[in-house]
């Protein structure tokens, strides 16, 4: 049991990354092992790491009700709790030590509970890491993690190490003037799809990849190649959004790496039949989900339709919907970057693959003519929406698949 100086039961926040964690039933078993010796309250950011839970269903111990960064969720229990410790499963150990670390430079105030780090906890290297200086007052606490846990300890290390401050560069550019932030990737592999905020902008040819952006557009990758249908997504088509790529969420590979059994979700709308094409819905809402996949739990609050445009956002939000119980009609045109290993689509959804290039005009089309320049409406008639679809995208389509 670990107490407090005033004989209480310590508090500890657990904040789970990622959905090999969950998969591998790591997050489980830490839990389970943490709660035996304190009282734990889990919570976990990130869209495929909300999938994972659902499959391994575990919705009832981890909080999936926010979508926050891992810095934010640590911030946030903070004021619940006496410890906080970081679960994490990386591709590599060194990979895990190195996201550990730009965690906790992001943090606002660091110091203000100590944070422990679990890395790979049944992995023969597994190992606990010190976050702070504050984890290195509570040795006796530590030692008891490491005991229960069964993983060696790290010495405290710097946040500001050369590992952590090498990852990002800024600087002026001499010859342009303009800002320049070249962002290092760890733990890539040839071959990776490289991912920024979540859209696939290019594809490693070297297990050593920079990407380099000025003044807050992505111009480059050195050990990689960019895929500019990607670069005009990140930056919103002719609106040309700018991006911090110094801050912004940047990964190589698949977001689910693991195997997993999908868990089927099931929704019955009014008449008590499952929800779909094949019946005729009464009033109900549509979303449109257009290459924002990572909010599709957010955005698909109460939906009786999500309409995704684009080949992965139809994909990974259709595999995520597929746990809800909702149906999908997507729109594609071929270009797909592969991101998931393992999908499902909900029964009674409809899948348009158009010609090349027409599934971002299409989905700006629909937007404009149906759902009245918004990303979502209440409609009196669903089917009848998804009619004025098939209708609108007529000459583009190549394909129609239905579930």
């Amino acid at each position: 049991m670990l107490l407090l100086s005033n004989g209480v039961k310590m508090k500890i926040g657990l904040v789970i990354h990622g959905p090999e964690v969950i998969d591998s039933g790591e997050a489980k078993r830490v839990f389970d092992k943490l709660s035996c010796v304190g009282k734990v309250e889990a919570r976990l950011g990130g869209t495929m790491g909300k999938v994972a839970i659902l499959d391994a269903g575990l919705e009832n111990i981890i909080n999936i009700s926010q979508h926050q960064k891992p810095s934010a969720c640590i911030e946030s229990l903070f004021e619940t709790s006496d410890l906080v410790c970081l679960l994490n499963r990386g591709k590599t150990i060194e990979t895990g030590k190195v996201f550990g670390k730009m965690v906790a430079v992001r943090l606002r105030e660091p110091e203000i509970k100590p944070i422990i780090q679990i890395e790979s906890p049944e992995s023969t290297d597994g190992i606990l890491i010190p976050l702070n200086k504050k984890a290195g007052e509570y040795g006796e606490y530590l030692e008891k993690l490491s005991e229960i846990l069964r993983l060696p300890m790290e010495s405290p290390l710097s946040l500001q190490s050369s590992r952590v401050q090498n990852s990002v560069l800024v600087e002026k550019c001499p010859g342009t003037g303009k800002i320049q932030v070249i962002r290092k990737l760890s733990g890539v592999f040839p071959g990776e799809n490289i991912l920024v905020n979540g859209t696939v902008i290019g594809k490693a040819f070297s297990s050593k990849v920079s990407i380099i952006s000025e003044n807050g557009f992505i111009v480059a990758i050195e050990g990689g190649e960019i895929k500019e249908h990607g670069l005009e997504k990140l930056h919103n088509y002719e609106k040309r959004d700018p991006v911090d790529l110094a801050k912004a969420w940047v990964k190589s590979g698949d977001l689910r790496r693991s195997n997993f059994s999908p868990l089927q979700g099931r929704k019955l709308n009014v008449r008590g039949q499952n929800s779909g094409f094949s019946s005729r819905p009464a009033a109900g809402r549509v979303v449109l989900i257009d290459h924002a996949a990572e909010d599709t739990f957010e955005l698909a609050v109460d939906a009786e339709l999500v309409v995704t445009v684009g080949d992965d956002t139809t994909t990974i939000a259709g595999d995520i919907l597929f746990r809800l119980g909702i149906p999908i009609l997507g729109i594609t045109d071929g270009d797909c970057d592969r991101l998931a290993c393992q999908t499902a689509i909900f029964p009674g959804s409809i899948v348009l693959r158009l010609a090349a290039g027409n599934d971002d005009i299409l989905g700006k089309k629909l937007k404009q003519k149906l759902l009245g320049g918004e990303n979502s409406a209440v409609l009196e008639d669903v089917y009848a929406f998804k009619e004025d679809v098939l209708k609108l995208a007529e000459p583009l389509i190549e394909a129609v698949f239905e579930y």
